[in-house]
């Protein structure tokens, strides 16, 4: 980070500001070409954009549920589903966006690389937490990213509305609730809450860096490269760990095709695609509908149901995280973690 004033992807620059609390102040979003104002605002989804968000939060909302029916190793699910969406879009940027690959350096897509590995360490730490917490605890626990990143902005130097803390205890209070139940449940689903926790700080890196790498470059050229890093990375763990890539049911290979679908590509190009008519705080903010559309589809599709003394945390989780989100109003989208 450089310059006259930290920036970060919650969209707060430290440093005197006219107008906003705390002597905040925003700057324009490489996403969003328009001035602070705008991409601060608040836009009222039409109809086609409610659409489109619910059809993307059911997308990403079956992520975590298919997860854990998945027999197959998590590292071979990490690299295919990664592998499969640089590979879906490859012809993207090769024809649609290929005028942007013009004048790029290498240094330029260092920051796609360090969000790549990122992911992977992401991928690494959370897909494992689904066999050992429940899914409702796992999906609340990694969707904590936007707290890590204002953490990160708050020990960069950037100044937090009182809002953005308050968010950040009511979120606090909700994980101590779950990892308290889930201390008398089981020493595996504590283990799984802390791997839940870690791939949640792990999304905040490959949020922050892919927030800097999309500054420079088109958003396919940034997804090809860091799904590409992750899958690489995710492929030599796999080798060294002795652990199979292929040779797997039919059941796991649909299940991994179902999960790729859904969340890799289905949710997510839908988000980035009413992100600009409705503005990153909404997207953002209906990503946070993940977590009951998660615990939803578990109890429908594992029969899964969590301890009843952690809803409450759960909830507290989902609140306070959406307290955070909207009072830094970002100027990117906080893309979900699953």
């Amino acid at each position: 980070m450089h310059g006259h004033g930290r920036r970060w992807a919650g969209g707060l620059r430290d440093g005197p500001g006219r107008g906003r609390p705390g002597g905040l102040r925003a700057h324009p979003g490489p996403l969003l070409n328009a001035t602070a104002a705008s991409a601060w605002a608040l836009h009222r989804p039409g109809a086609r954009d409610v659409g489109l968000l619910s059809l993307a939060v059911v997308g990403v909302s079956l992520s975590a549920p298919l997860t854990a029916m998945v027999t197959a190793p998590m590292l071979a699910l990490a690299f295919w589903r990664n592998a499969a969406g640089a590979a879906a879009l490859l012809p993207v940027l090769l024809t649609r966006e290929r005028s942007t690959l013009a004048g790029l350096r290498p240094r330029d897509l260092a920051s796609s690389v360090v969000a790549g590995l990122f992911l992977a360490a992401h991928f690494a730490s959370w897909l494992p937490s689904l066999s050992m917490t429940s899914v409702a605890a796992s999906v609340a626990l990694v969707t904590t990213t936007p707290i890590w990143t204002a953490l990160a902005a708050r020990v960069s130097g950037v100044q937090l509305p009182a809002a953005v803390w308050w968010g950040l205890l009511l979120a606090f209070a909700g994980v101590v609730l779950i990892v308290g139940v889930d201390v008398t449940v089981s020493a595996e689903a504590l283990l799984g809450d802390g791997l839940a926790l870690l791939g949640a700080i792990c999304a905040g890196g490959y949020v922050l860096a892919g927030a800097r790498a999309r500054q420079r470059l088109a958003t396919s050229a940034y997804a090809v490269v860091c799904y590409s890093v992750c899958a690489v990375v995710v492929a030599v763990s796999a080798l060294v760990a002795d652990v199979p890539l292929a040779g797997f049911e039919a059941r796991d290979w649909w299940l991994v095709a179902g999960i790729t679908v859904s969340a890799q590509l289905f949710g997510h190009t839908l988000l980035n695609l009413v992100l600009s008519s409705v503005g990153p705080t909404v997207v953002s903010l209906a990503v946070l509908l993940e977590v009951p559309g998660a615990l939803l589809f578990a109890l429908v599709l594992l029969g899964q149901v969590p301890p009843l003394l952690a809803l409450p945390g759960v909830v507290l989780v989902v609140a306070g995280v959406a307290l955070v989100v909207r009072a830094s109003r970002p100027t990117t989208l906080v893309e979900p973690g699953t």
